[in-house]
């Protein structure tokens, strides 16, 4: 087997076998294929599309890479919850507890921050002394133990798709559907809960600006799973303003907190709702989504989910107490407010300009290898249809250097979108894919 006739061969528009797939993943994770292969195989697939066969053996094989947990031995339906990067998305902080405080075993594993989206593992570890670096026994004592555990991504996960991934940044690759699916499904895959629901953002502040691109990627990944033995559901929601009020890590902590103990913004919550369902139904808890909404506003009215988080923190080595006093998690010296300047209604926040403003204050990674602040952040004191006036208070910066601050600023000025007429409700959920 040539690589040369595997790229002739897409190049020409025909299916590539399963063999012939896994020998040029292989080859290439071993090292054992050139760059620039890879490179011109990665654009014909651009140019010419993936079947539906040829996703799942590509998802499969950069799956079958490296290691895929065995998660045999925690009891009962595991369901993972997966999101496409948001800003000011904290839904599983809230949806983890939620879900485990029914008893059905939350198995997750998750990233840390990049660019203008947060990471779950940077969040958590505003809590003294949390750790992600659990071994796989502890991770599924974990589950049996408590009904929850989040552990960090592991490079001997899908260890294909991180070289792939790479290559595929600085060759303008990375747009493709099969591409972009299996990418993310080998890592789900290879973590191998029994069923995984997928939060697919659309809007400004997510990968997928256009709803239909977003709904085309994940029917695309719920295919996959489904083909590759799992239960699939995939809720695309809005990302044309930041979820929630909190962007930044130690307050979008506080914010899930709040939302625990029945305080949470309207639109995070919905998002939070919609994704819990899925899960409940997936793992059999519930027979309608009715039930299931039924049985998660249970856990937030008894605050047995509260009470699950801050098990979850303590068994994960951090300080259980930050759950219940949130006014101890650390907070930027400085607050600078970002007045409004004209009146109207709030039609649109940009979440993108958000997110980068909360990266210019120190809260994102520009690179894998940055420090960052988790004390910083942006509370926006108005969200979408809110009436505003002259002078009112849009959003508070935290910040610890003021110069990051006045930069931040502008940004946040830049992002609110003002019209003179009432703004139209705008749905969270933008449609279910099963």
């Amino acid at each position: 087997m040539r690589m040369y006739d595997i790229i002739s061969k897409k190049k020409h528009g025909k299916s590539l076998s399963r063999e012939e797939i896994q020998f040029w993943v292989n080859g290439y994770t071993r090292g054992d294929i050139p760059d620039y292969q890879i490179s011109a195989l990665m654009m014909a697939i651009c140019f010419q599309g993936m079947d539906e066969t040829e996703t799942l053996d590509l998802t499969l094989a950069m799956r079958d890479s490296g290691e895929v947990l065995d998660l045999s031995g925690i009891h009962g339906t595991k369901v993972d919850k997966h999101s496409t990067g948001g800003v000011g998305d904290k839904t599983s902080l809230i949806l983890g507890p939620m879900v485990a405080s029914l008893g059905i075993p939350v198995a997750k594993m998750s990233g840390r921050g990049l660019g203008h989206t947060g990471g779950t593992i940077d969040k958590l570890e505003c809590f003294p002394g949390f750790s992600t670096a659990l071994s796989k026994e502890k991770f599924c004592q974990n589950v049996n133990q408590i009904k929850i555990a989040i552990m960090g991504q592991t490079g001997s996960l899908a260890p294909a798709d991180k070289k792939l991934y790479a290559l595929r940044d600085v060759t303008a690759t990375v747009d493709q559907l099969s591409l972009i699916a299996s990418s993310i499904m080998s890592k789900k895959l290879a973590a191998n809960a029994d069923a995984i629901v997928l939060d697919v953002k659309t809007g400004n502040g997510a990968f997928m600006k256009k709803e239909e691109d977003a709904f085309a990627l994940a029917r695309e990944m719920v295919q996959i799973g489904k083909n590759a033995g799992k239960q699939m559901a995939a809720v695309v929601t809005d990302m044309d303003q930041p979820l929630g009020r909190a962007v930044g890590n130690s307050l979008e902590v506080k914010e899930a907190v709040l939302a625990l103990n029945g305080l949470g913004p309207s639109d995070l919550m919905e998002v939070v709702y919609a994704l819990g369902k899925e899960m409940v139904l997936a793992a059999g808890r519930a027979e309608t989504p009715e039930e299931a909404r039924a049985l998660l506003e249970q856990t937030i009215k008894t605050k047995a989910a509260l009470d699950k988080f801050a098990e979850f923190v303590e068994v994960q080595s951090g300080d259980k107490r930050f759950v219940y006093q949130p006014e101890l998690l650390p907070v930027g010296k400085i607050q600078l407010q970002v007045l409004n300047n004209e009146e109207g209604f709030i039609s649109r926040i940009y979440a993108e300009e958000i997110g980068l403003a909360s990266l210019v204050l120190g809260g994102g990674r520009i690179t894998k290898e940055s420090e960052i602040d988790l004390s910083v952040g942006i509370l926006l004191n108005k969200k979408r249809g809110d009436r505003v006036n002259p002078g009112d208070v849009l959003a508070t910066i935290y910040a610890n250097d003021m110069e990051r601050a006045k930069d931040a600023y502008g940004k946040i000025v830049c992002a609110f979108q003002i019209q003179k007429e009432p703004a139209e409700n705008i749905s969270m959920i933008k449609g279910v894919v099963r």
